[in-house]
């Protein structure tokens, strides 16, 4: 049966010695409510419950997209795991919620043990960085589905937060103040877009540097630049009255995600120029051709989170931010009337990818 199946295309022996090596990867990641190894039809769990009142699961499934492309392409797969997990942490997180384990499907065409380990070893080593544990997964080999070299790699995170601390944007109010926390780059959207203007259009081979750009990296390691997590970060704040809100900057940038928790008959307002936006932006636009308003949609520019925060809170945050070594800046305010985001741009800057410096007013000033 093995030798048909292998002749079928699929590789029941590569699938057992690409497990073995995996089976370390996820016992490394154990906290205190597993109960269960690696193997099992199902993961088990057990809660610590103490201190919370009224329990919710939050869950979130999500992929890393054409990022898988370019990690293809440079032969690196160490990174993508990892900033799958931190994409899924960050979306739970702005409803308040911390990771309590991690899930994660690979499919491919043919099984290549050396990545699909790397590809779980990124994955297990933010686990580990985020204090949750990798329950369990799903290695597919599918030939004729997933061409060869071709791999699919999803995640599906559950957390949890007591109902009553819950962020679902109700606290969420006029005169709040925007604070934005940088990106490291793309993260995971974009990709489509970026992958044409800077391989198509410009013909940038992966270890080509990108013209122009002070950052001599190779396009591979600018576009492999990792997706953040915010938790470290933004932990100490779920508790805090004055934490309001939170978006995650993701596909949509700006322009989508932060209408998610505003109020009805209120616009957030965005001072552009507020904060440092990564040269890589800039060139996409300037290459690519696109537009203001498409680059604040498809891309984040620089922030990956914001969080919506009181006015009186506003100090303290920013201090302790910084004490953790977080960078983050006031970019904006919620502000009533209308709907979406308003955009405020210097008269003398000419596009939003030329942003390269503080702008010292208000930023709650319309």
């Amino acid at each position: 049966m093995s030798q048909a199946y292998r002749d079928a295309g699929v590789d029941i022996a590569a699938q057992d010695r690409a497990l073995d090596r995996i089976k370390s990867l996820v016992k490394s990641t154990t906290t205190p409510g597993v109960l269960s190894e690696l193997g099992s039809f199902g993961g088990l769990f057990r809660p610590d419950l103490k201190g919370i009142e009224d329990p919710v699961l939050v869950a979130s499934a999500d992929g890393v997209g054409t990022k898988l492309a370019v990690a293809r392409e440079a032969g690196d797969f160490s990174t993508v795991g990892g900033d799958l997990v931190n994409h899924c942490v960050n979306d739970i997180l702005v409803q308040g919620a911390v990771p309590l384990f991690f899930l994660d499907y690979i499919g491919t065409g043919v099984l290549e043990p050396d990545s699909v380990v790397a590809l779980v070893d990124g994955v297990a080593r933010a686990c580990r960085a985020n204090g949750c544990a990798l329950l369990g997964g799903e290695l597919a080999e599918m030939p004729g589905f997933y061409q060869p070299g071709d791999h699919e790699l999803v995640g599906f995170v559950v957390g949890m937060l007591d109902r009553s601390l819950l962020l679902d944007g109700s606290r969420v109010q006029a005169g709040d103040v925007l604070i934005g926390l940088p990106s490291a780059g793309l993260h995971t959207n974009g990709y489509s877009l970026a992958r044409r203007v800077l391989f198509d259009q410009l013909g940038l081979a992966i270890g080509d540097a990108v013209p122009g750009l002070q950052d001599r990296r190779s396009v591979g390691e600018l576009l492999l630049d990792p997706h953040l997590s915010y938790l470290d970060a933004l932990r100490p704040f779920l508790r805090h009255p004055g934490l309001h809100g939170l978006a995650h900057i993701t596909g949509g940038g700006l322009t989508d995600n932060l209408p998610r928790i505003l109020p009805k008959k209120t616009h957030a307002f965005i001072r552009l120029g507020s904060w440092e936006v990564p040269e890589l932006f800039g060139a996409l636009q300037q290459h690519g051709g696109v537009s203001d308003e498409e680059m604040l949609q498809v891309f984040n520019m620089g922030i990956g989170m914001v969080a919506v925060v009181a006015p009186d809170a506003l100090g303290e945050m920013l201090a302790d931010l910084k004490k953790r070594g977080a960078k983050a800046v006031p970019i904006g305010s919620i502000q009533k009337g209308g709907a979406g985001v308003v955009y405020d741009a210097p008269p003398d800057r000419p596009s939003v990818g030329d942003l390269s410096g503080n702008d010292s007013g208000s930023a709650g000033e319309a």
